[in-house]
């Protein structure tokens, strides 16, 4: 895909978001992070060049290789994966934009005590399992106001912003939508600011839903 058609479809991907943003209000923002996790720093480079500059990966190894081979470029890192305790060091190095996946109260325990040792801080999300489903991660709706309000009272180096959930895996538009919503209501009791929900092949619904952050690896990294 050369350059010029590889911007139109990112504009096509980008109007797709518009017109669902506006069902929700004239007034919702909702901001992209590109998902590079099967992508390299050329791929990267490419939608940086066409205005992207917020960018997500799922293993700190990979984060941290393309966060340092793309230094020179002013792009906000995610990490979106799931943490691993013996990671947390390394993740804490790079000093990511957003954590999007502090998935316990146990996980935001092991993360203070490092933070606090350094003496640094980080932003994050918490992680719901709106699904249920046993495969995700993330505390379950039903003790996601508790977990929230726990770890800011005893973590005082993490800065909630919000919550991030993953769709139910579901072929069924209302199941993926109910998960969505339940997601959404947590985020408005807690009166966040950031509602993360929504990947390449659900994020039109999520952003319905209001989501007002998506995360897009596929759509906008086409093969």
């Amino acid at each position: 895909m050369n350059e010029l058609a590889y911007k139109l479809h990112v504009d096509t991907v980008i109007e797709t978001i518009e017109r669902a943003r506006l069902k929700v209000s004239g007034h919702h923002i909702v901001k992209i992070v590109a998902v590079s996790k099967y992508s390299d720093t050329d791929a990267i480079k490419a939608l940086y060049h066409i205005g992207q500059r917020a960018f997500g990966e799922n293993k700190v190894q990979d984060l941290k290789a393309k966060s340092t081979a793309l230094e020179a470029l002013p792009l906000e890192w995610h990490f979106i994966g799931n943490l691993q305790k013996n990671k947390i060091n390394q993740l804490l190095q790079i000093d990511p934009t957003l954590f999007q996946g502090l998935d316990s109260l146990e996980l935001a325990h092991a993360l203070q005590q490092r933070l606090s040792d350094q003496e640094s801080s980080l932003e994050a999300l918490l992680q719901i399992n709106s699904a249920a489903e046993a495969s995700k991660h993330g505390v379950s709706c039903d003790e996601a106001v508790d977990v929230y309000h726990r770890i800011s009272q005893e973590c005082p180096n993490i800065t909630l912003r919000g919550v991030m959930s993953i769709g139910a895996h579901s072929n069924d538009r209302r199941t993926v939508q109910r998960s969505f919503e339940a997601t959404h209501r947590i985020y408005e009791t807690l009166r966040a600011d950031i509602c993360s929900m929504g990947m390449s092949n659900d994020y039109e619904l999520a952003i319905e839903c209001g989501s007002n952050m998506v995360r897009l690896g596929s759509v906008l990294f086409p093969k």
